[in-house]
């Protein structure tokens, strides 16, 4: 019988908190274990989560960090010591939908081989509030992106941007010799999406099965930018931004390698590709003078299409930077 372990990095979230455990409480498929790791908050945090533990229909285990890790380590301590043959990773500040994991669970029972599946979600406000779009509409993984997604795999959208939020995704715990340790510079959703979409099976479900809420204190959210707002954030792409994204994709490349990991020759040209198009974008931020020239080989390439986000991209490089 299939066991989940759902995954949970705290710090400072007792405002929060206890909406999402009372959502993991009243799932109709119960996790088999709640995996808590805290990262040492100052607030309400760690009696809640105490609390929760005594009344919860399910095992609790809390681990307090002795030091500082940050939410990629604090997670990644968290799925080390999951014990499961799924684990779910969950944020400390949404709710679920109730049957978020029962259909999580019957994604993985309807293919043995499948690695990793995720969903949509409904964005909302500190109040739980609809703010009028979902998840996918925000990052930008709409029908034409799937359709993508589906001809010429899930890595193909990733390479250009990531629509796999961590709290939104479930994975094998087989694939922990693969994805443990996670590097510094990533983000562990991140780093696990590309992971599987290149070495393993995925599956998405196109429904919304959560309330990801939005406020000012989260790390990564799903605001729904303006124009102004978009161009704000490409200004802050600079060379050290480029060379932080090559050195990603090169650590993702590398331990794909170093595990034996099943890469088809064309997801390992493609990741070789993004590598050289990140340090492309990075050196055209030091040479004003040969940007047009940089640009206008990386366009006869097609990398802006197949590996950034074509015209947009280009327009950032001519005139943003």
């Amino acid at each position: 019988m299939m066991r989940i372990s759902v995954t949970m990095a705290t710090y400072n979230g007792g405002r929060w908190l206890v909406e999402q455990l009372d959502s993991l409480a009243d799932q109709t498929r119960m996790p088999d274990e709640l995996v808590v790791c805290d990262d040492g908050s100052t607030d309400s945090t760690p009696d809640i989560l105490r609390e929760f533990a005594g009344r919860a229909p399910f095992p609790v285990r809390i681990f307090i960090q002795p030091n500082r890790l940050g939410v990629t380590g604090n997670m990644q301590s968290a799925i080390a010591a999951a014990d499961a043959d799924v684990i779910a990773p969950c944020d400390q500040d949404d709710v679920w939908h109730p049957d978020k994991l029962e259909l999580f669970e019957k994604a993985f029972a309807a293919e043995a081989e499948l690695d990793m599946v995720f969903c949509d979600a409904d964005v909302v406000g500190e109040e739980l509030e609809p703010m009028g779009y979902s998840l996918w509409d925000a990052v930008g993984f709409d029908v034409c992106a799937r359709r993508r997604a589906r001809r010429d795999g899930l890595a193909s959208i990733l390479v250009k941007f990531n629509v796999v939020t961590g709290t939104a995704m479930a994975f094998a715990s087989r694939r922990r010799d693969l994805i443990l340790p996670i590097p510094g510079e990533w983000l562990h959703d991140g780093w696990i999406g590309m992971l599987l979409a290149v070495a393993g099976r995925c599956k998405w479900i196109e429904k919304p099965l959560l309330a990801y809420r939005q406020h000012p204190h989260q790390q990564i959210g799903a605001a729904n930018r303006s124009w102004r707002q978009q161009i704000q954030v490409a200004r802050k792409m600079d060379a050290a931004y480029f060379d932080c994204l090559a050195r990603n994709f090169q650590e993702c490349l590398e331990r794909l390698q170093q595990r034996n990991a099943t890469i088809s020759p064309k997801e390992r040209k493609m990741l070789r590709e993004k590598i050289e198009h990140c340090q492309a974008r990075r050196d055209m931020r030091h040479s004003a003078l040969g940007k047009p020239i940089a640009v206008t080989r990386e366009l006869l390439r097609c990398r802006y299409g197949r590996l950034s986000l074509g015209w947009k991209s280009v327009m950032q490089d001519l005139l943003l930077t």
